[in-house]
């Protein structure tokens, strides 16, 4: 049986960590800090946007090009600056369209780690799921990977929705989905939030069911819990999504807005910033939603909990989620859900109603419908927030992400270590 008990040395690995927006940031934060809680030494090894992390956890600072970031994307440093052939790699795959994020960072930490071998016990994935990955886990290292949902997913709604040259375009940008197939295949054991994303990564990549091992994700409800000193605005609609991918269904979501804007006061903020002229900038105003609805970013958690705390409806209109941090955000708000069919929302909301509605991703009328019936039943809408509440309390915290975590860093330590003592043996 593994040592649970035993402090353990954890790297973990997160080639972009945006704080308060994608899932990435947040579950980096947050499993790290409630690992560092249980008495684990944890190091965050990050590419740009850096992860906010919480006293007691080392951030290892894995420097990129930093060719996407917000303020200036898409602009390479001068030739003077580019340091080793892995900036040169970055630089090139961005001119011809790629995305070279997850391969370059894989690479980066290949060689970081490699010099520091004995400085950890274990080291943990979060979905780099590049070839340096295969580097480590041949250096002997024991490797948890965890996969949130395969980007193949993403891919295909996007090449749905591009038209022309686009496709071609988008076809380019997710090269590198091609890797993570490949790379994933051959990693072992693999952390998933949920069945239904277990079902997706065993057909899209590919892998063997048995390496798969579903580890929910929580919520950190220091923040997120209900508020009863924060009013609940009339008409307040929040949805916390990027705002430019289509994945998300923001596009639905503004078209639901504006037919219930035509029968009632409504407001809508998204909790994310569109790309100025981008499509749903557009959208916006094609729509006549200018006054209706307010975009905001870089919050913090305090922040973004009195918010959804405000809201008489928190919104996911994904049409695919691994998980949906989000919706369990707004449930433990108390905040009255309404989701989308998809993905492993059902598995997480529940497909009863008690704690939260769903509808058909990519159905504005029926969202705009679900919307409306909550906003008209204030009985319905404080007995959906007790019930999401309840729900969140006894499935979805941290403190038991990290035991569950920590349990498969000493299974799998305990699995490598017979194998590289043998390899230790051997001429």
């Amino acid at each position: 049986m593994p040592h649970t008990d035993r402090p353990l040395r954890v790297a973990l690995l997160s080639y972009r960590s945006k704080p308060h927006c994608g899932g990435q940031g947040v579950y980096v934060r947050h499993l790290s800090r409630e690992l560092a809680a249980l008495g684990h030494r944890v190091s965050v090894f990050s590419g740009q946007p850096y992860p906010d992390l919480d006293d007691g956890v080392i951030l290892e600072k894995v420097p990129s090009l930093d060719l996407y970031n917000d303020d200036d994307p898409f602009t390479a440093p001068p030739l003077r600056e580019w340091r080793d052939w892995i900036d040169a790699l970055e630089v090139g795959t961005m001119w011809t369209a790629g995305f070279p994020e997850p391969l370059t960072f894989s690479l980066r930490a290949l060689r970081e780690l490699r010099r520091r071998r004995a400085e950890f016990d274990v080291l943990h994935d979060n979905q780099t799921l590049g070839y340096g990955q295969l580097g480590l886990q041949a250096s002997g290292f024991p490797l948890v990977t965890t996969i949130h949902h395969p980007i193949t997913v993403d891919r295909r709604i996007e090449l749905e929705e591009a038209t022309g040259w686009q496709r071609l375009s988008k076809r380019r940008w997710y090269g590198f989905v091609n890797m993570q197939g490949r790379v994933a295949r051959r990693l072992r054991p693999i952390l998933v939030p949920s069945r239904s994303s277990a079902d997706d990564i065993v057909r899209e990549f590919g892998v063997d069911r048995s390496t798969v091992d579903v580890v929910p994700l929580g919520v950190d409800t220091r923040f997120f819990h209900p508020r009863p000193d924060v009013d609940r605005v009339p008409g307040r609609i929040v949805c916390v999504a990027s705002a430019d991918s289509p994945l998300k269904g923001v596009a639905t979501l503004l078209r639901a807005a504006a037919k219930l804007a035509t029968e009632r006061e409504v407001e809508l903020t998204i909790v994310s910033r569109p790309r100025p002229g981008g499509p749903t900038d557009r959208l916006v105003d094609e729509l006549s939603l200018r006054d209706r609805v307010t975009f905001t970013s870089g919050i913090d958690d305090t922040a973004l909990a009195r918010l959804l705390a405000s809201a008489q409806v928190a919104v996911v209109p994904s049409f695919y989620e691994g998980f949906s941090l989000p919706a369990v955000e707004a449930m433990a708000c108390a905040t009255p859900l309404v989701a989308s069919r998809a993905g492993a929302i059902p598995e997480v909301v529940g497909t009863d109603g008690a704690a939260g509605r769903l509808t058909t991703p990519g159905d504005p009328e029926e969202l705009a419908a679900a919307i409306g019936a909550l906003l008209d039943d204030p009985a319905e809408r404080a007995r959906m927030g007790a019930a999401a509440w309840t729900r969140v309390q006894e499935r979805f915290t941290w403190r038991a992400v990290a035991e569950a975590t920590a349990r498969r860093y000493a299974e799998t330590i305990d699995a490598v270590r017979p194998r590289t003592r043998g390899a230790a043996r051997r001429p």
